[in-house]
């Protein structure tokens, strides 16, 4: 296991390549994207196998980032690990560059399913998971859901699936930030509660800060001992956390930083002199 000082620069850096994307493309989804990057450094950097020799094989484990509009987070995690050079990020949402506003799985090394219209990546993620288990497949599936996109009923049809199947193979994490594209998950139309929902459709439910490594690490590892059931890692996070002006301000949903909000937000996370 890595140190935690170690997995906090990784989660530094992310957020830093979270920023220059949004800012270099002038539009993007900052907010949600910077909430879960604890939660992909603890996968990425400890609990997944992929590396630069089996990313592109199927002899691994996999991601799927149901909330598909956080691709800035994506990219941004697979440009830490190596998979993507980090002068590709200036080209975020460019004519031309692979990077696409949501993420498409036959242009990037790590993208292991084409996402965006909320709902279907769990959906795909259960896929995954069954094909593996009729496979002899012994790698993990794991997947990152928004809280606003369990307002989509496709998402508890896919967690309906997943507990029929057993699949104690798969790992959902809940990117639990309170906030969408249009306010408060509460004012919008709430999803809420979590917990009781995803233990009544089968699943094992864990709960965690979503920005404490000790924490995820214990619930990653806790899901792996799990049988015969998929586990939910109801994660709490705050929104465009790392950047004081974003942090829990629906705002920055899918809005880009100017040259002077960019240049604060940089010097916050210590990327700029």
């Amino acid at each position: 296991m890595m140190e935690i000082i170690e997995l906090e620069q990784h989660a530094n850096n992310i957020r830093r390549n979270i920023l220059t994307e949004v800012y270099s493309a002038k539009s993007g989804h900052p907010g949600g994207s910077l909430s879960a990057a604890d939660i992909l450094t603890e996968l990425y950097f400890e609990q997944m196998d992929i590396n630069k020799e089996n990313v592109n094989t199927i002899d691994r484990d996999r991601f799927v980032l149901s909330k598909g509009h956080a691709s800035p987070l994506l990219y941004a995690t697979l440009a830490e690990k190596g998979f993507i050079d980090q002068e590709d990020l200036k080209g975020f949402r460019h004519i031309d560059s692979k990077l696409q506003g949501h993420p498409n799985m036959n242009y990037v090394a790590g993208v292991d399913m084409s996402t965006g219209s909320l709902g279907q990546g769990i959906s795909c993620a259960v896929g995954m998971a069954i094909t593996n288990k009729v496979d002899g497949n012994d790698h993990r599936i794991y997947a990152l859901l928004g809280d606003g996109e369990c307002e989509e009923g496709q998402v508890w049809e896919a967690c309906m699936a997943a507990a029929h199947y057993k699949l104690d193979n798969l790992c959902a994490v809940l990117d639990y930030n309170h906030l969408q594209i249009d306010g408060n998950i509460d004012d919008v139309i709430s999803p809420e509660p979590f917990a009781s929902k995803f233990e009544s459709f089968g699943w094992n439910v864990l709960d965690v800060n979503g920005h404490d490594f000790y924490e995820l690490r214990n619930a990653f590892e806790q899901a792996k001992q799990v049988k015969d059931k998929p586990t939910m890692i109801i994660s709490h996070t705050i929104k465009g956390k790392g950047v004081s002006y974003m942090e829990n301000n629906y705002a920055w949903h899918g809005a880009a930083p100017n040259d002077e909000q960019y240049e604060q937000a940089m010097k916050e996370l210590g990327g700029l002199e």
